[in-house]
């Protein structure tokens, strides 16, 4: 129980990589509260995906909330952290992970485009940290920040002239905040996913071809899956991690390494 009674915030949290990381946390112990935006008309069975991912969440026995914000608003952040404390009486871990990806060509991308993408990515993983870190200070107990950036951080893509930008600022933002909350015993990390299969990425993923030609390029020989990166965001989350801070963990499989 890796987060044993520990509290875990996390944005974009009712699908993909962020529905992941709360179940995950919660296996290990942890209540969740859960950020999610205009998503919960998305259907798990019979459910919404927040109220499904909310109902798994209590079904192992640990308490959980949910609560709607755009992340691009610098208020969401901090009326997140407000609602986890008044359920919870605490902030120990934040996971900053919500993040878009629309593709598009560079010459032509609409100014909209581009702003939005900035905004949520970005702008969303600065504010949300700001707010959870301001919380863990006046704690005084420490805690731990993971933020999702990913392999385009690291490398660049044709069709994510707006994304891959954001993804390497998110990056860079745990390092500076490993500096700079450091002596508040709050560490800040980032994980960097390769090319993990998700419902968001379904249809693109769906041409059989495109997938055979993924996979061949990851030395492990598949996709990734979302839990796969939950228990690094886990691990970097809780004490066995004490004294990891300012780092980033590649979660791809080894496809960055894979030059052939």
């Amino acid at each position: 129980m890796l987060l044993e009674n520990k509290v875990v915030i996390v944005t974009g949290g009712s699908r993909g990589i962020g529905r992941a990381i709360a179940l995950a946390s919660a296996r290990e112990g942890a209540h969740v509260a859960i950020n999610y935006w205009r998503d919960n008309d998305q259907s798990y069975g019979k459910a919404s995906a927040v109220e499904s991912i909310v109902g798994e969440i209590e079904s192992l026995g640990r308490r959980a909330i949910a609560v709607e914000g755009n992340v691009a608003e610098r208020e969401t952040g901090f009326e997140l952290v407000r609602r986890t404390v008044e359920a919870f009486g605490r902030v120990d871990v934040l996971s900053s992970n919500a993040g878009i990806c629309p593709f598009h060509a560079f010459l032509d991308m609409p100014p909209s485009v581009y702003e939005t993408t900035v905004a949520v990515n970005l702008n969303g993983a600065f504010y949300v940290t700001q707010a959870a870190a301001n919380q863990m200070k006046a704690q005084g107990t420490g805690g731990a920040i993971v933020a999702t950036s990913s392999i385009s951080a690291l490398v660049g893509g044709g069709m994510q002239t707006h994304y891959t930008p954001t993804k390497a600022g998110v990056h860079s933002l745990m390092q500076s905040c490993a500096i700079a909350l450091g002596a508040y015993g709050i560490r800040c990390n980032s994980v960097m996913p390769g090319t993990i299969a998700t419902d968001l990425n379904a249809e693109d993923l769906s041409d059989a071809d495109k997938r055979a030609y993924m996979e061949k390029r990851i030395p492990l020989g598949r996709l990734g899956a979302p839990d796969d990166v939950a228990q690094c965001v886990v691990f970097l989350a809780s004490d066995r991690a004490r004294y990891v801070t300012g780092a980033s963990l590649l979660v791809d499989g080894g496809l960055f390494v894979n030059l052939q």
